[in-house]
């Protein structure tokens, strides 16, 4: 692995070592796939306005995040499942989120349980969280992760059903018979059925409340004291209502592009609810990040940070806890010199203007 220079080159070396079913669960998008390309794509059409003449022979990546410190603003979403990408699975992904001096989101549907990766270490750590119909699971769930020490929680608000994956609903997927999703075992939870279509699909259609609401919201305040993040917004409206309902912060994200297609990628999304969170609230978001470019850029047009969720199952099912490691490093020393070469000596000095977007070309575009 040490002749790795990106991490886009772990997904084809993730193709290679694992079963087809797992690979293009982890893959693929939703429906025709735009979003998914999307994700990448507008990344690719943003372009910078470096400045010259800076003294940058010091860097400082440092941020905090919801009063914590980190290394750097790039943290891991939560990706499920990560022992079909390595048999360490989470324990991986926590020990090199810890080594890397950065955040880990555990996924409710992971294959090892909250107290599980909390024993790998210190570290901080926030859980995402879908709300099922049994909210007394659900509060049960929330306080076991308050008790090992999680920091906050993710609460994904895009999933009222499962958005169709048609490679799931054609490899008729599963979770591998040996596995289990650990923070529901014991509570006839912890297993995706067989399945004529996707058996995640069928899984989330029979346990995930479609009832959610913002109302919810000031539920869980009830029943924990930890900050809680909106994960899956992509408007203003929706911007200003988590704001309403006492959110400690937003991720912009649409979860990875498998949810609804034909959605905005997230960081064409990401400056309306900038705008709208009025540096009340941080926002954050995660899709299509793949270099530090992207994450100068995202820092660029207002977000506080970004998380990274296929590098890691794919880094981490080429190479464990090392591949997802690497991939820390690679991401943190691409910005790190993306800010270099922009004349930025710390976070706070990365601004609007350093970026140019598409809608800033159509503006300043001649008329004939």
């Amino acid at each position: 692995m040490d002749l790795i220079t990106n991490v886009n080159e772990y997904e084809a070396i993730a193709k290679q070592k694992l079963p087809k079913m797992v690979y293009d669960y982890f893959v693929s998008g939703a429906e025709d796939q735009w979003t998914l390309q999307e994700n990448r794509n507008a990344f690719s059409r943003i372009l910078f306005r470096p400045r010259i003449l800076r003294d940058v022979s010091k860097i400082d990546l440092t941020t905090t995040v919801l009063g914590f410190n980190i290394s750097m603003p790039i943290m891991i979403a939560p990706t499920a499942m990560q022992k079909m990408a390595h048999p360490e699975g989470e324990y991986a992904t926590a020990r090199a989120a810890s080594a890397a001096g950065t955040i880990m989101t555990l996924s409710s549907w992971a294959t090892s349980s909250v107290e599980e990766v909390a024993s790998t270490g210190p570290g901080v750590r926030f859980f995402q969280l879908y709300v099922i119909k049994d909210r007394n699971v659900v509060a049960q769930l929330v306080k076991r992760a308050e008790s090992a020490g999680f920091k906050a929680i993710a609460l994904t608000v895009d999933t009222p059903i499962l958005g169709r994956r048609e490679a799931d609903i054609k490899n008729r997927f599963t979770m591998p018979s040996h596995l289990v999703l650990k923070n529901f075992e014991g509570l006839e939870l912890g297993k995706l059925d067989k399945t004529d279509d996707s058996g995640l699909a069928s899984y989330v259609s029979g346990e995930i409340d479609r009832s959610l609401n913002w109302k919810d919201l000031k539920w869980l305040q009830t029943i924990t004291s930890l900050p809680i993040l909106v994960k899956g917004v992509l408007t203003s409206e929706d911007t200003k209502l988590a704001i309403q309902a006492g959110a400690a912060g937003i991720i912009v994200s649409n979860h990875g592009a498998r949810q609804l297609d034909y959605v905005p990628a997230t960081i064409m999304a990401l400056e309306e609810v900038v705008k709208a969170a009025d540096g009340k609230i941080p926002v954050f978001l995660d899709g299509g990040v793949r270099r530090g470019t992207d994450v100068f850029k995202a820092l660029a047009l207002g977000a506080s940070g970004v998380f990274i969720g296929r590098p890691v199952v794919f880094s981490l099912a080429a190479d464990g806890e090392a591949g997802v490691r690497k991939v820390l490093q690679i991401l943190r020393d691409e910005f790190e010199l993306t800010m270099a070469l922009c004349g930025c000596r710390s976070l706070k000095e990365i601004s609007r203007a350093h970026v140019v977007t598409e809608l800033d070309r159509q503006r300043v575009a001649p008329r004939l």
